[in-house]
Parts: structure tokens; sequence; C-alpha cells
């Protein structure tokens, strides 16, 4: 197991700040995600930690060795690309053995390696196939199989579930995370995808604009955004605008919403409100429960288990709402029908109305 230390890392290209001052400690065998939309950053801080781009300022460290000005080969990462790069010529066998040929283990060192891997990875019978012979989660086993081979100390993976059906993903997801368990191995992830970076990661780091805007375990960055940004971005948020009345009363679409304002946003006239639709509650009008606001069912979709509906409010706004689906064959309602909503007042999470802007999502 080793420690990846990051220091107040840049990089830019041109006017285009890439990275931005990125400082990060992961632990000895912690497996952390690197999370954004497309052009955040993230994929550029990977290619820094392993020496494919050299940064403009900052250092990068393993074990409190300095790494940033070493050749990739010489600072023991194991890569895994999204495209997976495999060798076209070469069998599995072949490929996973590739790092191993190159440093001249012994023939047999390197056939146990190989061994134990497709082992580990679900790849015996297949080590004489060439990659276009195997499926697209078999060639994902391949790649991580030989960025594994040399025993990395730190294990940087791009994307690299990004080109399967959900299906295969997300079985392949809870197969890395258990073998790079297994291994002990210290491992960086990149992915656009919220769900994959929450089920699979011990930390979560948010980044927009090059800089990391939270860094929390996933259910600190899901139930406790630091921001607005981090609050949409991570899992689906409906997204409020509230007016705060004389006594604290606090008017969405013209109908008041049950919740406490935080000390700290105290006398702001308008707020932000981001809401769960795990949150929102849906009832008939004639239920009559406290809280509960007029609105108009628009659409609603079902999921399996769960169902999303979309109400319309008595103002412009819409919301999201999920329920179970024996909830939603109780409530019996249809497209168009009136209905009422009310918000769990606890779970709101409230920000400065400032907080909107053109980098919200």
């Amino acid at each position: 197991m080793a420690r990846l230390s990051l220091r107040q890392l840049q990089k830019a290209y041109g006017r285009v700040v890439a990275v931005d001052n990125v400082s990060l400690d992961v632990a000895p065998g912690e497996f952390v995600t690197l999370v954004g939309g497309s052009g955040c950053g993230k994929t550029t801080l990977l290619r820094v930690i392993a020496g494919f781009t050299a940064p403009d300022a900052g250092e990068v460290s393993i074990d409190n060795r300095r790494v940033d000005r070493l050749p990739p080969r010489d600072r023991n990462i194991g890569f895994v690309f999204q495209s997976y790069a495999l060798f076209p010529t070469m069998t599995v066998a072949g490929n996973i053995g590739f790092a191993l040929r190159l440093t001249r283990r012994p023939r047999a060192e390197i056939a146990e390696r190989v061994r134990e891997l497709c082992e580990l990875t679900r790849l015996g019978g297949l080590e004489g196939r060439f990659p276009h012979e195997l499926s697209g989660g078999q060639q994902q086993r391949v790649a991580l199989a030989r960025a594994l081979a040399p025993r990395p100390a730190i294990l940087l993976l791009d994307e690299p579930l990004s080109a399967l059906d959900a299906k295969i993903r997300i079985a392949l997801r809870a197969e890395l995370r258990a073998i790079v368990e297994r291994l002990g191995t210290t491992t960086v992830f990149v992915t656009h995808d919220q769900e994959e970076a929450l089920s699979i990661s011990d930390r979560v780091a948010v980044m927009e604009a090059g800089r990391f805007v939270q860094v929390g375990t996933p259910m600190e960055v899901y139930f406790r955004p630091a921001d607005s940004f981090v609050a949409q971005f991570i899992g689906t948020s409906n997204r409020l605008i509230g007016t705060v009345e004389a006594g604290g009363r606090v008017i969405v679409g013209g109908a008041p919403i049950a919740i406490t304002i935080p000390p700290r946003l105290a006398g702001h006239p308008r707020l932000l409100l981001c809401v769960r639709p795990e949150h929102v509650a849906v009832s008939r009008p004639a239920d009559r429960l406290d809280g509960a606001v007029p609105g108009r069912l628009v659409a609603r979709a079902f999921l399996g288990q769960t169902v999303r509906a979309t109400i319309a409010t008595t103002g412009e706004t819409s919301l999201l709402a999920d329920m179970t689906s024996e909830e939603w064959l109780r409530l019996d309602v249809r497209a168009g029908d009136e209905v009422a909503w009310r918000v769990a007042s606890d779970r709101v999470l409230v920000f400065p109305a400032e907080d909107v802007g053109p980098g919200t999502p």
C-alpha cells in the first residue's frame, strides 16, 4: 500500500486553466474517485499524476518521494485507459505480461503472474485469445490485469467502464472494487457517472473548473453537499427559489413551504432550496395533509421499484417526486390530475439564492 500526495498542482493550456491549485492526500489502500462535468479537469489531473502531462507547478509524491519530475515508467503507477489500449497483435497472456517482459523478468515468474491475474479477473481459459475475440467486459478485465501485473504502488483508471452497457458496467464496477480491495492497491478512479462514484468509492472528489469543490465520503457529498453545485451535480435534485417573508416564512411558487432556515442564512430575502425527489411526498388534495401544497401531475416514469412523478406547482416551477410502485398504485392518479405535495422539512438543502449562476447544472 502506498500514500499519494498532491500539492498545489496547476496546469493550463493557454488561457484555459485545467487544474487550478489542487491538493489531495490519498491514504494507503484508499479508493478515491474524481467526478465532475466534461472539461472540469479530472482526466488532466489523472494524467499529471501518471506523468503523461507535466504540471506547470506543484508536486506529486508517492510515500513522501517526489515523482512529478520522473518519467511515467519510473513512478510505479498502473494506468487503465478509457479505450483499454490493448495491443491487438498480442494475446490476453501477452498483453498482461507485457510490462513484466520489458523489465526482463524470468519467464516462469511472468507465466505465474499472468496465471494469478487471469484467475483474479476471471479470464482463465482466455489466455490465448486476441483482443478482437473478446467482449467489451473481457477487454476491460485484460486492461486491468495488465495494469496490475507489475504490482504498481498506485492504480489510475480513466473512465474504464464508460464504453460498456449499463448491466455489465454495474457488475464490473463491483468486481473492480473487490479486486483492488483484495490487493490493497491505492486507487484513483475518474468517472462522469455520479452513481458509479457513490457506489464504489471510499471518498469522492467533486471537481468544477479545475478545482475540488468538495472531497468527502459518498454519504457526505450526497447528504451534506458543500454548495449548490455539489447538491445538484451529485444525484438528482429539485431546485426551488424561495422568498422569505416577515417572520421567516418561506414562499415557493406562491405557497408556503415548511422549512427551517439555517442561522447562517438568516436575513437573506431569497433562498435556493435543493430537494431530492425521494424527499418529496405526493398525496391527493382530499387527504389534506399538513404542509401540503397544491400541484398537478404532469407525467410519470415507471422505473421498476420506483415511480418518478413530475409535478407542476402553483407557480411556474415543476419538481420531481420519487415513490415506490406500491405507493403510486395506492395514489391512483393520472397525468392532468390535481395532487398535493410536501417536502420533508429536515431534508431540504438550503443555500443563498446568489449561488444560482451559469455554472449551476
